[in-house]
């Protein structure tokens, strides 16, 4: 069968499985979930062959770093997973939620309820668990799945995505409501994005090459971040023990993910002092440093110059730049000028200076005194997420249960007619 007819079948299967989705009751739901979690725990054998087949290939291919680490199914990715599971299914039910309703002066009632979004496209690179994740979220939404991962994870994402349609059928749910795209050829993305007639939206989680190609050729709506460049700015009244430690977990704790820190923005008044004292921390961790001009007479040889491309750039890896600069005016308008509206964090002791920095910055969280890696649907208590969006409409920030869900409108009347 040609994949045109593949991608096109596979599509319409998904439309009636979500549509059949969105009449589910919420006890079903939770039940396919925490089975699922049992399940995983119970495979963790069968998961962690197929996964290392997938490290197999990685190696002859000579991934190394964070992209290694991104495939990895370790037992603590399994087990944060199986977590997720049983955080989503204890999470409230969003579909059907009335979110308000009002009296209009002819007596009509009229409210807005929560309804799903119908069938969600995902694209994503490297990261198996997502197939997990992404497919939970959409079920418990009410929504079917279509999940294409990348090539690299081929093996662990059928495993995982075979376990999960195992259990949507013991339950009783329909299994074409998660769906993997069952082969690694290119040719079937672009098929996949011309299927807007079955597919509501799109969402495209990777690297900024892979996101900018969804939104280029997808022809339906597409949910999306080019990238993740965070900063953290340490002010003239943070403590300065405090900022260290921030500093250290955000670019270091794991520095391949898209709320890793990428640029580190110091107040002049408290640069000479924290500058020589946050090296040393990052050093023993292995970040390599780029600065200004203020931040290399500070640091010396503990740095090299940066460019203007530094204060731009998503490294995903053990590189920080560095920047002194004269209040938090400038740092706003140095993360509005690189930022790339994701994760921004604040490191001060004084009130008004940070709620300030909150209210000012425009990015999809913004966090006083806590580290960037918290950008991130399990960490602020989503359960999980499907990816973090930077595009306003129709979501900003993790996407979680809510954010896969649309609102209609509804009224009650006792024959009212239009004059």
């Amino acid at each position: 069968m040609e994949i045109q007819q593949v991608i096109h079948e596979l599509s319409q299967r998904a439309r009636r499985a979500g549509n059949a989705m969105s009449r589910v009751n919420t006890g079903l739901k939770d039940q396919a979930l925490l089975r699922l979690a049992a399940r995983l725990e119970a495979s963790h054998e069968q998961i962690a062959a197929a996964n290392q087949k997938d490290l197999d290939a990685a190696d002859e291919r000579g991934l190394t770093g964070a992209k290694r680490d991104r495939l990895r199914l370790s037992e603590k990715v399994l087990a944060d997973l199986c977590q997720g599971l049983r955080d989503v299914a204890a999470l409230p039910d969003p579909v059907g939620e009335v979110t308000k309703m009002w009296t209009r002066p002819n007596g009509l009632r009229v409210g807005q309820m929560r309804i799903p979004l119908g069938v969600i496209g995902i694209i994503y690179e490297s990261r198996p668990n997502v197939t997990i994740e992404a497919a939970a979220l959409c079920m418990k939404s009410g929504n079917a799945v279509i999940l294409r991962g990348g090539s690299e994870a081929f093996h662990s994402n059928t495993c995982l995505a075979e376990i999960f349609q195992d259990v949507m059928k013991e339950v009783g749910l329909p299994t074409d409501a998660v769906q993997l795209v069952p082969t690694t050829d290119r040719a079937a993305v672009l098929e996949l994005l011309k299927q807007e007639e079955f597919i509501d939206v799109m969402i495209p989680r990777g690297g900024e090459t892979l996101i900018r190609f969804v939104a280029e050729h997808a022809r339906m709506p597409v949910l999306k971040h080019y990238k993740g460049v965070c900063h953290v700015y340490v002010d003239q009244h943070a403590n300065l023990d405090m900022a260290t430690e921030i500093c250290v977990n955000a670019k270091a704790q794991r520095p391949g993910v898209c709320n890793a820190m990428e640029t580190m923005l110091v107040h002049e008044q408290v640069a000479e002092t924290f500058l020589p004292q946050v090296a040393a921390a990052f050093q023993e961790r292995g970040v390599s440093l780029r600065g200004c001009e203020r931040t290399q007479k500070i640091l010396g040889d503990a740095c090299t110059p940066a460019s203007e491309e530094d204060w731009g750039a998503e490294y995903l890896d053990l590189i920080l730049a560095v920047r002194v600069i004269d209040d938090m005016s400038s740092a706003i308008e140095h993360i509005e000028t690189y930022g790339s509206g994701h994760t921004e964090a604040i490191v001060t002791d004084d009130y008004a200076t940070g709620h300030a920095f909150l209210q000012d910055v425009q990015s999809s969280l913004v966090l006083i005194n806590a580290s960037t890696r918290f950008n991130d649907g399990f960490q602020l208590g989503l359960g999980a997420e499907i990816g973090i969006s930077t595009s306003r409409l129709h979501s900003f920030g993790p996407m979680g249960l809510e954010e896969l869900t649309s609102k209609k409108f509804f009224a009650f009347g006792q024959g009212q007619i239009r004059e």
